[in-house]
């Protein structure tokens, strides 16, 4: 009878253990997101205070938007943070995404040389700028790589009349690589760029590069966030990956977002929308 006792208290036991293993095992959600949120060191000041409060552990692939989204289709992820709001409003209708959240925003900046070859330092008016940079034919350095951040530049260089597709390998450099990669290319070559804010306030290479142009409303960069859909993947973790979603939308995530600061100034601004 006492061996029997021993052999149930002993079964019960390793099964609880196996229990708590699967349950640590899949305390943890993957969050599909870009290199700027990444590159700027917002995730590591953000993802533990998330953690500490929910023991859900977020693991971070940072890629470029277009590819965080390619994975998130393929349901290689639970929740999808990125940067181009009409991709992801394609996302949500055509039935991968649950919802969009409109999480909060920065802006993109024109950074170069601080020599500015084709003259644009101090302006507002990005257009103007890349005008500019095209009939000088000054060096330009694109990501190239289908990101939030490229879709934008795209956007901006389209506006301006300036077919780069055809200038691609003379003065229009498309480099295929995220912006950290894509920045030290362009201070190796003298050449201009698109950065986000965030990314270029914790970049430390820039050698004489500086921020050239800011403040154009064109430059505004909003981020959004939604749960991959559990019914095109059931292996979406529905509730660990809502948990994530709600919080950064609540009052303490929204203002965990906004105490992010590099060097003292504030880098995203939190806008989610009751």
């Amino acid at each position: 009878m006492m061996r029997n006792a021993r052999v149930f208290f002993l079964a019960t036991m390793l099964l609880g253990m196996a229990v708590s293993q699967v349950r640590a095992e899949n305390a943890f959600i993957v969050l599909q997101s870009t290199t700027s949120t990444e590159n700027s060191g917002l995730f590591s000041y953000l993802l533990p205070l998330f953690t500490k409060k929910t023991g859900i552990e977020v693991r971070i692939v940072a890629v470029g938007t277009g590819q965080a989204i390619k994975n998130a289709m393929n349901g290689d992820g639970d929740v999808l943070l990125v940067h181009d709001t009409a991709a992801e409003q394609k996302f949500i209708s055509e039935g991968w995404g649950v919802e969009r959240h409109q999480l909060m925003y920065n802006d993109f900046v024109l950074v170069g040389p601080s020599r500015d070859p084709a003259r644009i330092a101090g302006g507002k008016d990005a257009i103007a700028a890349l005008e500019m940079i095209a009939h000088r034919k000054a060096p330009f350095a694109s990501r190239g790589d289908d990101s939030g951040t490229h879709k934008a530049e795209l956007r901006l260089w389209k506006e301006a009349g300036v077919d780069v597709k055809s200038e691609s390998g003379t003065w229009y450099r498309e480099l295929g690589q995220g912006m950290g990669a894509t920045l030290n290319t362009a201070i190796g070559m003298d050449a201009y760029a698109l950065v986000d804010r965030a990314t270029w306030s914790a970049f430390k290479n820039r050698a004489s590069h500086r921020v050239l142009v800011e403040g154009d409303r064109r430059l505004f960069n909003q981020y959004g966030i939604m749960l991959v859909n559990p019914a095109k993947h059931p292996r979406v973790k529905q509730r660990e990956g809502q948990a994530i979603i709600d919080w950064l939308l609540s009052r303490d995530g929204q203002n965990a977002l906004a105490s992010f600061k590099i060097a003292g100034e504030q880098q995203f601004f939190p806008n989610s929308q009751p």
